[in-house]
């Protein structure tokens, strides 16, 4: 594989840019200043209700959950491009190729280490 061009690598840093500010902003839209408790209230009510709160609430955490991970590994990928180890694969070190790339940015392996690591 090749290593990214410049005009790939920019192209590539805007996107992961403009997702973070995306993540960003939903987070700002979903979560009150100051309120990090997204949970629903539990009232007396019949069991299957109290069901459905606790389905709610383990809902809204898995969402939290999934777009903290989601900027976190985007702000990992735009430090790369400070240290300027964006785009090499964490495992093996080889390029990650721009295809793969463009599909994720925030990919830290490359096809071969990932699916290795997916078939463990």
């Amino acid at each position: 594989m090749q290593a990214l061009n410049d005009g790939q690598r920019a192209l590539l840093k805007s996107v992961l840019e403009q997702r973070r500010g995306e993540l960003a902003a939903q987070h700002d839209d979903t979560v009150p200043a100051g309120a990090r408790d997204l949970a629903v209230q539990e009232v007396e009510t019949s069991p299957a209700d109290k069901a459905t709160v606790r389905l709610l609430n383990d809902l809204a955490l898995e969402a939290a959950d999934l777009h903290a991970n989601q900027l976190r590994s985007i702000r990992r990928a735009l430090a790369k491009f400070d240290d300027g180890s964006y785009g090499l694969c964490e495992e093996c070190g080889k390029d990650i190729g721009f295809s793969r790339l463009q599909a994720r940015p925030e990919a830290a392996l490359c096809i071969a280490c990932q699916t290795r690591i997916e078939k463990r």
